[in-house]
C-alpha cells in the first residue's frame, strides 16, 4: 500500500477545498429574494408574513407554525376498451392546503388523522386571488386548530402515561427553488395508439384464433405534471415538479367453469422516453391475451399444499410493498400509551424482521436502476425536509424507521419522509425502498434449491408464483414437478405469506432485482430480489363462480 508525504497530503487538502469552494460558488445559495420573483411564491410570502404578524384570536393562542402547500396540478387521461376511445380529459387546477398548529413544539394542536384546510386557488397568478384563498383557508385552520387543542388539553388529563415524545420536531428550514415542469404530448396520437391496443384481441391475426372469449379489454394512457410550492412561518421556501406517465392495459374473461381470470400490464416512468415503444407495449399486450388463452385451459390448482414456495422477483417486491412497506414507518401512538409507533413492526425496533442475510434501505436520492427511473425518488419531502437515505433494517434486524416531522419515541427527528398525497397532510412513507441479499441466487439455483427441499420432504411438486394480483392473490402460478416441468394452474390463493413468513420463513433470495413502481396517491417504488419460501400454504380459493354470459360477445 503506498503512503502520501505530509507535503503531498497538504497538497491534496488545499485542492480539495478548493473544488468545494467552487462548486459552492457555481451553485450559490438561494434566498427569499429568489422565490418572490415567482409570483405565486410572492404571494404566498406575503400572505404568510401578514397571518404570522397578526393572526390570533382575542383570548386565545396564537399559532406556533403555519404552512402553505399550493399544488399545480396539469393531467391528461384518455381511456379505450374493445378498439374504441372512450375520449379524453385534460384537467388544470391549483389546489392550497393550508396548516396551522396552536400550542407549541412539545405539545400542538394536531392529530393522528392530519390536520388543515383546503381550497381551490386561481390559475393565472393573480396575487389577490392567490392570497384570498389562503387568507380563507387559514381562518378556517386556525379555528379547526384552536378547538383541537383544546380537546388534546382535555384528553392528556385523562390518561396517566404522558407522551412519549414531542408533538413536533423542530426542523432547519430550507430555500430550494427548482424550475417548473410541464407535460408536452401528442393527445391525439395517445389517444389512437390507445384504441388501437385495446382492440388487439380482435384485430391481430396470430389472437383472433385463440379461444380467449375475452369479456373485456381496456388501455390507458396518463400524464401528470405537479408543481408544488411550499412556505411555512419558520422559513422554508421551496418549489419541486414532479412529472409521471403511465400506459396500462388490463384483458379478462372467465373459465369454462366460471372462474374470472385476469391479466394487466403497465409502462411508467418520469418522461415519455421512459415508457415502452408502442411495439414493445403491443408485444406485451399480446402476451397477455395469449395468458388468458392458457388460463382458460389450465387445471385447478390442488386443494391445499404446504411446502417450500418460490415468489418471482415481481412476486416478491408486491410482496415487500404491502407486508413491509407500510411497516417500517413510524406513526404517533394513540394517547396515554407507551408504545412507539403503531403496525405490525410497532414494538420490532432493534428485533430481527427478515432473516439475516437480507438488507433494506429506503433512499429516495435513488432516481433510476439499470437504466429504468423510479417514481419514488425526491429530494424534499411535502414538508420541506431533506430526502435522507435510511438503512432500515441490516442483517434482518430493524435499525430505523421512516418518519416526517411527528416524532415518536428514540426517533426526534425527521428524516424526510413525510408525504403527502394531492391536498392530504403529510405522512411517513417510503421513497425507494431497496431489498438486497448479502450472497444471492440465480433463479435456476433457487429453483434447483427448492426442488432439492422437495426432494427430502417427500413432495412430488412444488409452486412457483410468476405474478400476483390483488392482496396478494397468484394470478400466474406454476407447478413444479420432481423434473422441473412446469405446469400453469390457477383458482389458488396464498393463506400464510405474512410479517412472519417473512422474518422466519425466507430461506434464500435471488441476486438480480425487480422494479416496482407504484403510482398511487404517493409515488413509490420497491426493488426487491426473488424470495424462497421454506412453507406457504397455497389453497384452492373456492370462491363463488359467476355464471357465463348467455351468448357469445359480437364478433
Amino acid at each position: 500500500m503506498k503512503h502520501l508525504s505530509l507535503a503531498a497530503s497538504f497538497v491534496l487538502l488545499i485542492s480539495a477545498c478548493a473544488a468545494l469552494a467552487a462548486s459552492q460558488s457555481a451553485s450559490p445559495q438561494q434566498t427569499r429574494a429568489d422565490a418572490e420573483k415567482d409570483p405565486v411564491l410572492s404571494a404566498m410570502l406575503a400572505e404568510l408574513d401578514r397571518n404570522n404578524s397578526a393572526l390570533q384570536l382575542k383570548g386565545f393562542d396564537k399559532p406556533f407554525f403555519i404552512q402553505y402547500r399550493i399544488e399545480d396540478i396539469d393531467d391528461f387521461q384518455t381511456h379505450a376498451d374493445f378498439g374504441a376511445s372512450l375520449g379524453q380529459d385534460h384537467r388544470h387546477q391549483r389546489v392550497a392546503r393550508v396548516t396551522v398548529r396552536v400550542g407549541n413544539y412539545k405539545t400542538d394542536s394536531s392529530t393522528t388523522r392530519g390536520d388543515g384546510s383546503v381550497e381551490l386557488t386561481s390559475l393565472d397568478n393573480d396575487p389577490l386571488a392567490l392570497r384570498a384563498a389562503l387568507w380563507q383557508a387559514t381562518d378556517e385552520a386556525y379555528k379547526a386548530a384552536l378547538s383541537a387543542y383544546a380537546r388534546k388539553q382535555a384528553e392528556l388529563k385523562q390518561v396517566q402515561t404522558p407522551p412519549q415524545q414531542d408533538d413536533f420536531s423542530q426542523e432547519a428550514p430550507v430555500i430550494s427553488i427548482e424550475p417548473l415542469v410541464k407535460i408536452d404530448i401528442d393527445a391525439d396520437s395517445w389517444a389512437k395508439r390507445i384504441a388501437e391496443v385495446s382492440g388487439l384481441y380482435r384485430t391481430d391475426s396470430a389472437l383472433k384464433s385463440l379461444d380467449t372469449s375475452v369479456q373485456y379489454s381496456s388501455a390507458a394512457f396518463q400524464a401528470r405534471a405537479i408543481n408544488t410550492y411550499l412556505v411555512s412561518s419558520e422559513g422554508a421556501i421551496v418549489r419541486k415538479g414532479t412529472t409521471s406517465y403511465e400506459e396500462s392495459f388490463a384483458v379478462g374473461t372467465q373459465a369454462a367453469d366460471g372462474m374470472h381470470l385476469d391479466r394487466s400490464y403497465g409502462s411508467d416512468g418520469v418522461a415519455l422516453t421512459d415508457l415502452d415503444s408502442e411495439a414493445a407495449f403491443n408485444s406485451h399486450a399480446a402476451k397477455l391475451v395469449v395468458s388468458l388463452a392458457d388460463l382458460r385451459k389450465a387445471p385447478l390448482v390442488e386443494e391445499e399444499y404446504h411446502g417450500p414456495v418460490l415468489l418471482s422477483a415481481d412476486s416478491s417486491a408486491d410482496a415487500i410493498h404491502t407486508l413491509v412497506a407500510g411497516a417500517v414507518t413510524a406513526v404517533r401512538p394513540e394517547l396515554g400509551t407507551e408504545a412507539r409507533t403503531q403496525g405490525p413492526f410497532a414494538s420490532s425496533y432493534h428485533t430481527r424482521v427478515l432473516p439475516d442475510f437480507l438488507d433494506i434501505v429506503d433512499d429516495p436520492s435513488l432516481a433510476s436502476y439499470n437504466g429504468k427511473s423510479l417514481v419514488g425518488a425526491y429530494k424534499i419531502d411535502d414538508e420541506g425536509v431533506p430526502a435522507q437515505t435510511v438503512k432500515l433494517v441490516a442483517d434482518g434486524r430493524l435499525e430505523n424507521y421512516l418518519i416526517g416531522r411527528e416524532p415518536v419515541r428514540d426517533f426526534p427527528k425527521s428524516n424526510g419522509h413525510g408525504r403527502a398525497a394531492l391536498t392530504g397532510p403529510a405522512h411517513p412513507q417510503i421513497g425507494v425502498l431497496n431489498v438486497t441479499a448479502h450472497e444471492g441466487l440465480t433463479d435456476d439455483e433457487l429453483i434447483k434449491k427448492m426442488l432439492a427441499l422437495a426432494k427430502d420432504r417427500g413432495l412430488k411438486s412444488v409452486y412457483y408464483v410468476d405474478t400476483l394480483g390483488p392482496e396478494l392473490t397468484p394470478r400466474l402460478l406454476y407447478k413444479i414437478s420432481e423434473d422441473g416441468k412446469r405446469e400453469l394452474v390457477r383458482g389458488a390463493t396464498l393463506d400464510d405469506l405474512d410479517q412472519r413468513a417473512l422474518r422466519s420463513g425466507v430461506l434464500a433470495a435471488g441476486k438480480d432485482s425487480w422494479v416496482a413502481n407504484y403510482d398511487g396517491a404517493v409515488p413509490e417504488t420497491v426493488l426487491s430480489p426473488a424470495l424462497l419460501f421454506d412453507d406457504v400454504t397455497i389453497r384452492r380459493a373456492n370462491e363463488k363462480n359467476d355464471k357465463l354470459p348467455y351468448y357469445p360477445a359480437p364478433q
